[in-house]
C-alpha cells in the first residue's frame, strides 16, 4: 500500500484532522492489532477502548466522538460523518488502484467461436465455451468454467473454480467468489406410477444482473422455463441455495446458508439472516426483514415488515413466542401441579357429597 498523510486522508474524505496532518499510513489493521504505520477506524462505540492503547498511527472516527482518555503518543484523529462509510471508501480505493490481471494464459481452453473482450483476463486451466461471451475487462480466474452461449459482462470478476453453465447470464460489475455454480439444474422431478421420478428437463437459464456479488459455493440453480433472476445490486453471502425460477429484488441481501425454494419472488431491499428457510411459490415484499434462522411459509405482503421465529411471526410476536418458548418446562410443571390439585379437590368434593 502507498503512503497516505492524515491530510491526504481527510481531503478525500472531506474530514479533519485532529493531531499530526503530516502522519503517514502504509497499511490497513484492526483497532486492536494495529502498530505504528496502521491506519485503523472506529465506528462501534463497543471497540472505543481499544482507541486509548491502540498502536495504529491514524484513525478515522466520527465526528461527535467525545475523547473520554488521553489518546497514544503519536495518534492521529482524521474525524468524519460515519467512520464505517469513509474507511470503505478508502477500501474502494485501495482496491481501484491495485494492477488489474489482464492477458489471456496459454494454459487457457477458449473455443475458436468465443469472444473475449479486449483487458480481460483468463487464468490458467479457465475454460470458454462455444459461442461464450466474456466482455471488456473481465477476469476469469483459474479453473472457472463459462459454458457455450453463456454471457459474462464487462469488469466482471469470476474466481476460481466458478462454473457458470450454458446460456447463463452475467452481467457488468458482478463479482462472484470460488466454488459457486450458476445454472445447474433446478430441483424438477415428476412422480410415475411405480413410485420412482421422471426427471423435468431445465431449459431455462440464470440472469444475474450487474453489480450483484455472490460468496463462494452457492448455488443458482437455473429455470424450468424462462429465468431464475437476481437483480441489479443484490448481495448474497457463502453457502446460499437459490432455486428454479426465484427471483431476488434489487438491493436485497442475505446472510450464510439461506435457502430459497423454486419459483418465489423476493422483492427489493429484503434482508435474510443466517439460516433461512423459504419455501417455493411465495411471495415477499419489498423491504421485508427476517431473522436468523426463521422459516418463511407464506406471503409476506406487507412492505417493510420484520420477522422472527420458525415458523416466521411478526416482530415482537416472534420474540415474545421464542420467549415463551422458554419457559414451557416450568409451565409444564405448573399444569401438572395445577392438575394434581384440581384432582384432589375433586376427591374431597366427592367425599363430602357421601356423607
Amino acid at each position: 500500500m502507498m503512503q497516505f498523510t492524515a491530510e491526504m486522508i481527510a481531503g478525500f474524505l472531506g474530514g479533519t484532522v485532529e493531531g499530526d496532518a503530516q502522519a503517514a499510513v502504509g497499511s490497513v489493521a484492526k483497532i486492536e492489532e494495529a502498530k505504528a504505520g496502521d491506519l485503523v477506524f472506529l465506528s462501534n462505540p463497543k471497540y472505543e477502548e481499544f482507541l486509548y492503547r491502540t498502536g495504529a498511527t491514524i484513525a478515522i472516527v466520527n465526528t461527535d466522538l467525545v475523547v473520554r482518555e488521553a489518546l497514544p503518543e503519536g495518534l492521529t484523529l482524521v474525524r468524519v460523518e460515519n467512520a464505517y462509510k469513509a474507511f470503505a471508501s478508502l477500501l474502494d480505493l485501495y482496491v481501484a488502484n491495485k494492477p488489474k490481471k489482464t492477458g489471456i494464459s496459454p494454459l487457457a481452453a477458449i473455443h475458436p467461436t468465443a469472444t473475449v473482450g479486449e483487458g480481460a483476463y483468463v487464468g490458467e486451466y479457465a475454460v470458454i465455451g462455444e459461442g461464450a461471451v466474456v466482455k471488456a475487462g473481465a477476469q476469469i480466474w483459474p479453473q472457472v468454467y463459462v459454458g457455450d452461449g453463456a454471457r459474462v459482462g464487462e469488469r466482471t470478476i469470476l474466481y476460481p473454480g466458478v462454473k457458470v453453465y450454458e446460456a447463463c447470464e452475467l452481467g457488468d460489475d458482478v463479482i462472484v467468489h470460488g466454488g459457486t455454480v450458476i445454472g445447474g439444474d433446478g430441483f424438477g422431478f415428476a412422480p410415475t406410477e411405480d413410485g420412482s421420478f421422471q426427471k423435468i428437463p431445465q431449459i431455462g437459464n440464470v440472469v444475474i444482473e450487474d453489480r450483484v456479488e455472490i460468496g463462494s459455493n452457492c448455488t443458482i440453480d437455473r429455470a424450468t422455463m424462462g429465468s431464475t433472476r437476481i437483480k441489479r445490486g443484490a448481495k448474497l453471502d457463502n453457502l446460499i441455495q437459490v432455486a428454479h425460477n426465484v427471483v431476488i429484488g434489487e438491493n436485497t441481501v442475505m446472510a450464510a446458508q439461506v435457502g430459497i425454494a423454486g419459483s418465489t419472488k423476493v422483492g427489493r431491499n429484503v434482508m435474510m439472516g443466517g439460516q433461512v428457510g423459504v419455501v417455493g411459490h411465495i411471495t415477499i415484499a419489498d423491504g421485508v426483514k427476517v431473522g436468523s434462522q426463521s422459516g418463511i411459509s407464506n406471503n409476506v405482503l406487507t412492505p417493510g415488515a420484520t420477522l422472527f421465529g420458525s415458523p416466521a411471526y411478526p416482530g415482537l410476536e416472534g420474540h415474545r413466542i421464542q420467549a415463551s418458548v422458554k419457559q414451557l418446562p416450568e409451565l409444564r410443571k405448573q399444569v401438572a401441579e395445577l392438575s394434581r390439585q384440581l384432582k384432589a379437590l375433586e376427591t374431597r368434593l366427592n367425599d363430602l357429597g357421601e356423607k
